[in-house]
This record gives C-alpha cells, sequence and structure tokens, in this order.
C-alpha cells in the first residue's frame, strides 16, 4: 500500500481572537503523484491550513505529517523538500530575481543549474530590476521559480497562477505535470476552477474551516451536468419539453439549451425522433458542481 506524503489528522486552529475555529478537525492524504487541489472562498481555511503545514503558525489540536516527520517537530529537516509559493507573494524588496535566487541557493542547494536556468528562460523572469519595482506577474514568475529550482519532493502552493498571463499560466501546468509524472505531491490552493479542472487529480471542499467532500475530478466530471445546444431544421418541438430526462431552455425558435444528468443515451433517443442540424457540447461545469456542494452544506 503506498504511504501518503502528506497526512493530516483532526487538525485545528483557533485564533485568540475569534469565537469560531479556522480549521476544525481537518483530515486529508495526499500521494505520491498526486495534484490535490484545495478549494474554498475567502476566509474558509485553505491559507491556514498551509501555514500549519509549513509551522509558521502551531495548531491548537491534531496532527500532521509530511514524508513521514512531524509538521512542528521536524520543521526545519522538512523545509529542505519542500518548495512554498504564498498566496500574496512577498520578497525581498530591494533585491533583485538574481539576488533573490542566489540567496535561496545557498539555503538550499540546487540538484540541476541546469534545471534553474531553464525555468528563468521559460518563464521570462526579469531578474535585473529590484523586485519591488517588478509587476505583480512578475514577482509571481520569481516565486514559481523559487519553489520549483531545488526540485522538491512535495510542492505547496497557494494560488500560484496568480498574476500570470494566460501563456504564462499554460508554462506553469506544463511544469506540474512534469513533476507529477516524477512523483512529486502538489498541494495547491486555488479559485480557480477551470485551472483545477486542468491540473488535479482530486479536490477537496472546504467551507467555514471544515472539509466538506472530497472528490476525484473524473467522478466531478462523470456526475456533473452535461450542457448541450441543439439546432432542429424547423422550430423547436414542443413535445420534446415532456421529456422527464432533461431540464431546457429555450435559446431561439429553432434551438434550445439542454441539461442532462448522468447518462446521456435518454437525450439521443428523445433527438433520434427529429431533424436535428447541430448538436454541441459544452465543456462540463466544475463552478457549477462546486456551488452544489455548498448549496447542499447550508
Amino acid at each position: 500500500m503506498v504511504e501518503p506524503t502528506i497526512k493530516i489528522h483532526k487538525l485545528s486552529k483557533k485564533y485568540s481572537s475569534r469565537r469560531e475555529y479556522a480549521l476544525k478537525n481537518l483530515d486529508l492524504k495526499v500521494y505520491p503523484g498526486e495534484v490535490y487541489g484545495f478549494l474554498g472562498p475567502n476566509g474558509a481555511g485553505k491559507s491556514t491550513t498551509i501555514r500549519l503545514l509549513l509551522n509558521f503558525i502551531r495548531p491548537t489540536s491534531g496532527s500532521a505529517s509530511i514524508l513521514g516527520l512531524d509538521i512542528v517537530k521536524d520543521s526545519v529537516k522538512l523545509k529542505r523538500s519542500i518548495g512554498y509559493l504564498s498566496g500574496d507573494v512577498s520578497l525581498y524588496g530591494r533585491m533583485n530575481g538574481n539576488q533573490l535566487l542566489e540567496y535561496m541557493r545557498e539555503l538550499t542547494p540546487v540538484k540541476n543549474k541546469a534545471y534553474l536556468k531553464e525555468l528563468i528562460n521559460t518563464y521570462q523572469a526579469q531578474l535585473d530590476k529590484p523586485i519591488n519595482q517588478l509587476s505583480k506577474g512578475n514577482r509571481q514568475k520569481i516565486g514559481l521559480i523559487q519553489a520549483f529550482m531545488h526540485e522538491p519532493e512535495i510542492l505547496i502552493l497557494d494560488e500560484p497562477t496568480s498574476g500570470l498571463d494566460p501563456l504564462m499560466q499554460a508554462t506553469f501546468f506544463q511544469y506540474v505535470r512534469e513533476v507529477k509524472s516524477k512523483g512529486v505531491s502538489v498541494f495547491l490552493s486555488s479559485h480557480d476552477l477551470s485551472e483545477v479542472q486542468k491540473m488535479c487529480d482530486r479536490v477537496g471542499f472546504i467551507r467555514d474551516g471544515k472539509l466538506i467532500a472530497e472528490q476525484k475530478i473524473a467522478n466531478l466530471i462523470e456526475n456533473a451536468s452535461h450542457t448541450f445546444d441543439v439546432t432542429f431544421s424547423g422550430p423547436v418541438p414542443t413535445d420534446i419539453f415532456k421529456s422527464p430526462y432533461f431540464t431546457f431552455e429555450t435559446t431561439g425558435p429553432n434551438s434550445l439549451m439542454i441539461h442532462v444528468k448522468g447518462e446521456l443515451s435518454p437525450l439521443f433517443k428523445v433527438l433520434a425522433n427529429y431533424k436535428v442540424v447541430s448538436l454541441d457540447r459544452r465543456e462540463v461545469s466544475l463552478e457549477q458542481e462546486f456551488m452544489h456542494f455548498y448549496e447542499r452544506e447550508k
């Protein structure tokens, strides 16, 4: 049986200034070569979880381990094996990028200088200007480079694509796929459901400090509502609306949008009775499924 690289058990955090727990009884596991997406609205407990894992704050109760080592007792040792990017990248503003990366190399030597050079060239990072003069996107690039450059066994990334343009987002996705293929575990928080759908193997939904659901991305997509745009050769047949299998929205005199939950065969059986000019399937919306979890919890 494969042992999890990140194991969280009943982890809780309560700040003295708040009545409620910021995080309560979190149970979670991440396995080698897995990309785990941690989803939730602002204030749900995502960043608190990450700060606990990195021992920036101490848990009120519960425990967690990374690579079999305790996050509190073995914190210093663990830092050598973790690549980290904070949600609000705060780097040494008076340094330029070259100075920062050299400083990071002194803290944790890189295994492969060619890999660092590749990261710099691929992300097109501006390394000769003081960091406090760079845009959010360029600071984010440097933050990603320092997280990946020493080829860690674990990557913990808080909103990693924030500020990146679409081209750089695609570059980031490619690097995640590469490290995943090498067995690296990636734990990331995100608000961007399209990016989660592209990258993650599993997702956890957190609300008010509690994990309310976990799903494999493949299962989410399989069980999601499927949406089709259908155009008929003439007016939309009125008796099609009698079907109990679907929900409909009329989009024109000859067209409608059909929502299907589960099996698609009933849809095709119904449409076979009519002259269909076109049938276009929309991309599955994880956002819709994501909101279903929160509505059920409410």
